[in-house]
């Protein structure tokens, strides 16, 4: 872990921003218009490989370059749970309007992720170039919603852009520095790096590779990185621009490769001075984390689930559908999770053969993966449609989900008199007060109290025996119990069932 900050260590950091919003309302062009027009290096425009995050220098207000990091994350609905970490990694959240369109159920969305993660905010009102664009009724939307703008019922602050043709976006930029030297973002240079996880994914050529955001401390060539089981050397690290580099500090998006398995997205990353720290560190966050899952399911039965993708986005929104099914007794827990192929490394880390569920989604598996999975009598799953995927796994939980046993109450008949007893039978007379008596097990109940249990042995309607007697009618019949039943007291006729 970083050391503790010391107050005389402290010192500004840039802002890490993200854009979010409808994915029609133009998050994209603006972030694109961004990249293109405030990245000084002369090979910005050349960029080819796709990563998710940049830095853009802004001059504020006196004239002093300003730099900014911008998280592009995605906007689709199915990747909602990437946008809710991107909003935990931000400091600062861009909510991005039309003024063509107004406001959108995804808009309301990303509004609720802003307020929940506490992250301040700038309302960016866009394509004001637009023959339909009306500001004033975009703003009477938001404050429907209970988003209040500045000169609106509120004190949020407000751009009117437009990120195709430019205008308004300095002063976006401007109000982004404004606001980050209210909240006074901070951080200490002297500390090994922490931050964030934003993308991974497995390159054929260069091996699993990651983006990570630095919040805090340095990162330098040397170290070593934890993302709780995943562990990466700094020997190739490179800056936004596919630069190689030997250090970067907070605010800093870079790309490091050579990770020995898949980070995950979201995860939170340590920086160590030696892979021995690191190694420490991984096996005490292992220990912990193993504790926390019992901790978290309790008497829940975990259903251990081995997942293998072919993106990370994939893995991001598988996650999150299995992540919808509940179930009171059960709890699917997904144990690990990476890209490409089904190995044989994954079949080996199963501990729970007859319980465990191993998938593939838009993946294979490998020959020996296969030929092992069969010897232990393991089943692999693939899917390449995702509620074809939901399904399966709601029909799994439904199998292997524990079954608990209810008492369900099916009639009751209150005893009106006892003809005869003996020491385990009774010969009584009663009426049918609720539902159907039938013959088998009942209870005893006097006063609302179950004194004890029995069986009804004889049933007997107008002198005919029957099997069951409905609400309403008096009957005969033959108990068999130890315990003494007298008139007024209440047979109940029950059934056991496993629910």
């Amino acid at each position: 872990m970083p050391k503790k900050i010391e107050q005389n260590e402290i010192v500004e950091r840039s802002p890490v921003v993200v854009i979010m919003g409808h994915i029609d309302h133009g998050k994209s062009t603006l972030l694109d218009y961004i990249r293109k027009t405030n990245i000084v290096d002369k090979e910005a425009g050349g960029i080819t490989q796709h990563i998710s995050a940049y830095e853009v220098i802004q001059k504020d207000e006196r004239g002093i370059e300003k730099r900014i990091t911008f998280l592009d994350t995605p906007g689709h609905e199915a990747f909602s749970k990437m946008r809710e970490r991107g909003a935990q990694v931000a400091d600062i959240a861009i909510l991005i309007v039309s003024a063509e369109d107004g406001v959108k159920p995804q808009t309301v969305e990303a509004w609720k992720t802003i307020i929940e993660s506490k992250t301040p905010c700038i309302v960016a009102i866009n394509k004001i170039d637009k023959p339909a664009a009306n500001i004033d009724r975009t703003k009477a939307e938001l404050a429907e919603k209970e988003i209040y703008v500045e000169g609106f019922g509120g004190n949020i602050p407000v751009a009117l852009i437009s990120a195709k043709t430019g205008e308004g976006v300095d002063n976006l930029l401007l109000l982004i520095n404004i606001l980050a030297e209210m909240e006074n973002f901070t951080g200490d240079a002297d500390i090994p790096a922490s931050g964030f996880v934003i993308e991974a994914n497995r390159d054929q050529k260069r091996g699993i590779e990651a983006t990570l955001i630095i919040k805090n401390g340095t990162l330098k060539k040397g170290m070593t990185v934890v993302v709780e089981d995943s562990v990466c050397s700094t020997r190739m690290m490179e800056n936004f621009l596919g630069k190689m580099i030997s250090f970067a500090t907070f605010s800093s998006p870079i790309r490091l490769i050579g990770f020995d398995k898949t980070p995950k997205i979201g995860g939170e990353f340590f920086a160590f001075e030696t892979k021995e720290e690191a190694l420490t560190y991984k096996e005490n966050h292992s220990t912990q984390n193993h504790t926390v899952a019992f901790d978290m399911f309790g008497n829940k039965k975990v259903l251990p689930i081995i997942l293998k993708a072919d993106v990370s986005g994939s893995i991001e929104a598988i996650e999150k559908e299995i992540g919808k099914i509940k179930n009171d007794t059960a709890e699917f827990v997904i144990v690990s999770r990476g890209e490409g192929p089904i190995s044989e490394s994954d079949i080996k880390s199963i501990s729970q053969p007859d319980e465990a569920i191993v998938i593939g989604f838009n993946v294979k598996g490998d020959r020996s993966a296969i030929d092992m999975a069969d010897r232990q009598g393991i089943k692999l799953h693939f899917f390449n449609i995702i509620y074809k995927m939901t399904e399966f796994l709601e029909e799994e939980m439904e199998k292997k989900r524990p079954r608990v046993e209810t008492l369900e109450t099916v009639g009751k008949a209150k005893i009106i008199r006892v003809f005869s007893e003996t020491k385990e039978r009774r010969i009584m007379g009663g009426k049918v007060t609720e539902g159907r008596i039938e013959l088998g097990n009942i209870r005893i109940m006097r006063r609302d109290n179950e004194i004890g249990r029995g069986k009804l042995i004889n049933l007997e309607k107008g002198k005919v025996k029957v099997g069951g007697v409905e609400e309403g009618f008096e009957f005969g019949m033959m108990v068999e119990s130890k315990i003494e039943i007298v008139p007024g007291d209440v047979l109940e006729s029950f059934a056991m069932i496993q629910k």
